[in-house]
């Protein structure tokens, strides 16, 4: 997609769709009054018969009927002019998109209007429509693609391109093909996706430009003592795989990041059986792994000074006669031991072997995206993900991240007197706690890998995977966190 900026009056843009953004209770706007004029008072009707007040959420389509070089025109409304952040103009953006689609228009022009922030909201108003413009049709045996924006043109009297914006543009374009990535690997039926298949999706992805990938088979997995994924790949005829993607920068590296990724490809829960209903949506369980391929394929592009490394451990889990048992323990890398009380409690499992692997490396940051819990969703929601931390300064940036990304997040606490929760009769802990805080004894037991390596867990259960359409998104997998990893990377 082409992005344009003009110093133009937008009624003289020739273009299939014109959006104008507008403020709520600012219909009154010179831009508006103007418009109307050329559709002769019908806009003002209009306005009027259906009460549009530019609230959030609203918009409004009017054909111009030819009075106009625009064949269409949109109002949307922002909200209140105190509340517009860069998500109400990546809303909007998406918004311009979705009628763009229905209407199968090619170009949208955009009346560029921020009173603060131009360059986030450049960056957002294109990011939404790229997000927007995401299809996973490929099993339909009618496709229907929309048609794909060529161009959009950001226009207003006096617009200038700045530096700014031109950087907020470009890391928009260089950041949405990871998130649809991630989306396609979520989305693939878990037949298709299986630990091997996203090991040769992350070979042909994340490759050149100082980009490497390894993807381990089962005989290195033994070799390397990644117990913990050995033993939910138990129940399974599919061969597990560990991941390992590394980027490594052209010149001086100022600092290591490690970013580990839940790769379960397919969660029945093992031997702790899930209920059938359950199951219906557990090809969602490796969109940590997938954030984290989508994230690292993007790194050229971003060509951030730091070096960084994904570590993925991927496998289905499945029951059968040969699958690891409640009262198994596992003895880690690190010589710490688990007992296995509940087969469904797998992510934790492969995570530790990830984090103690990575942690050998002493990285600045380690970062690790799971969908972990069902807790943490009856906590936040399916919008906001949890997020959890040994270094303050860690959590900050990355709600920072999350932020300018539209991404929520929410800091929740690693309560140590929860340790007795997780202590075993046998082992050094058990993969489960007790009855409540579900999500922090999952982290607290993550915490026993890490050392004293400033740390993130988050917990992306609940936004992984809209159970519906969203404005930005097809009902799916939603690529969460990707774009908060890229901004996080991009500003260290």
């Amino acid at each position: 997609m082409e992005v344009k900026f003009q110093d133009q009056h937008p009624e003289r843009l020739k273009t299939g769709l014109l959006a104008l953004p507008v403020m709520e209770k600012r219909i009154d706007e010179p831009v508006l009054r103007r418009l109307d004029r050329l559709l002769r008072g019908g806009l003002a009707e209009r306005i009027r018969k259906s009460q549009f007040t530019g609230a959030e959420g609203s918009s409004l389509l009017y054909s111009t009927a030819g009075r106009m070089r625009a064949a269409n025109l949109l109002l949307i409304g922002l909200g209140k002019a105190e509340e517009i952040n860069a998500d109400s103009w990546r809303k909007a953006g998406a918004r311009a998109r979705k009628e763009a689609a229905g209407l199968g228009a090619e170009e949208i022009a955009f009346f560029f209007s921020p009173e603060k922030e131009s360059e986030l909201a450049a960056g957002a108003i294109v990011e939404g429509i790229l997000l927007a413009s995401y299809q996973f049709n490929k099993y339909r045996s009618e496709r229907k693609p929309s048609a794909a924006i060529r161009s959009l043109t950001l226009c207003r009297p006096g617009l200038k391109r700045s530096e700014g914006m031109a950087r907020a543009v470009k890391l928009a374009l260089d950041i949405a093909p990871g998130v649809s990535l991630a989306r396609d690997l979520v989305n693939e039926p878990p037949s298709v996706a299986t630990a091997r298949y996203l090991g040769e999706q992350a070979q042909r992805h994340c490759r050149g430009r100082g980009l490497s990938v390894e993807a381990w088979g089962k005989k290195k997995i033994q070799a390397m003592n990644l117990a913990g994924l050995l033993a939910v790949n138990r129940g399974s005829t599919e061969e597990p795989r560990f991941i390992v993607i590394r980027y490594k920068p052209a010149g001086r590296t100022k600092k290591k990041v490690a970013l580990i990724g839940k790769g379960i490809t397919f969660d029945s829960g093992g031997l702790s059986l899930k209920p059938a209903k359950s199951m219906e949506t557990m090809k969602l369980d490796m969109a940590g792994g997938a954030a984290i391929i989508g994230a690292m394929s993007r790194l050229p592009e971003l060509r951030p000074q730091i070096e960084v490394t994904g570590y993925i451990p991927t496998t289905d889990n499945l029951p059968s006669g040969s699958a690891q048992k409640p009262g198994d323990v596992i003895r880690y890398l690190n010589g710490k031991t688990i007992e296995v009380l509940n087969t469904d409690a797998e992510g934790r499992l492969i995570l530790a072997d990830g984090l103690a692997l990575a942690a050998k490396q002493k990285p600045d940051y380690m970062i690790n995206l799971a969908t972990l819990t069902g807790a943490c969703m009856v906590a936040l929601g399916t919008e906001v993900a949890g997020i959890f931390s040994n270094h303050q300064p860690l959590v900050d940036a990355l709600i920072r991240s999350g932020r300018e990304a539209g991404e929520k997040f929410w800091q929740l606490p690693l309560v140590k007197e929860y340790r007795e929760e997780i202590k075993s009769s046998v082992a050094d802990m058990k993969n489960i706690g007790g009855s409540y805080g579900g999500a922090i004894t999952a982290a607290l037991i993550l915490q026993e890998f890490v050392g004293e390596i400033p740390w993130a867990h988050l917990d992306i259960a609940g936004p992984s995977f809209a159970e519906k359409e969203l404005l930005t998104c097809p009902k799916g997998g939603t690529g969460f966190g990707v774009r908060t990893l890229l901004r996080f990377l991009s500003s260290l």
